[in-house]
């Protein structure tokens, strides 16, 4: 699985105009599902981007995760992030997983969110979004899930 996180004052996803979900102050979880990808992925990135530090506390240092803030989180689907541009000018997607599968994972990701104690909104899994945010900083972190078992982490 790949995600890209960005902390953000607001943000919102619209499907055929109508809003999806919508978070103030959080992060906007933009997600990937790859073949091979299991529900010990999805956990671990949920449980990673739960702990992540990039909030400013008191004194204006990135001390705080978004659960120390009380931000809420967005996740929207993105098969793109599984995009090979390094041959030709079309993008391969081989790397995706099926349409099925990877909704499957994506609604662990967002369960498991759920039961660590956070709000969650969503996109539409699979449909087109107008996808609006302000991201605050900005803070833009890239995340992959371990290929095998690390536990230094």
């Amino acid at each position: 699985m790949k995600v890209v996180v960005q902390r953000v004052r607001d943000a919102s996803v619209r499907v055929d105009g109508t809003v999806s979900g919508a978070i103030q102050s959080g992060l906007l979880v933009y997600l990937g599902v790859a073949k091979g990808d299991s529900e010990q992925d999805a956990a671990w990135l949920a449980e990673k981007i739960m702990g992540l530090r990039i909030f400013e506390d008191e004194n204006g240092k990135m001390n705080l995760s978004v659960q120390d803030c009380g931000g809420g989180i967005l996740v929207v689907s993105q098969f793109t992030l599984l995009a090979d541009a390094r041959k030709g000018r079309r993008p391969s997607y081989n790397d995706a997983a099926s349409p099925q599968r990877a909704e499957n994972l994506y609604e662990y990701f967002m369960r498991h969110m759920c039961a660590l104690g956070i709000q969650v909104q969503s996109g539409v899994f699979g449909a087109h979004m107008d996808v609006a945010y302000i991201n605050d900083g900005p803070v833009t972190i890239l995340l992959q899930s371990p290929q095998e078992e690390d536990t230094t982490q």
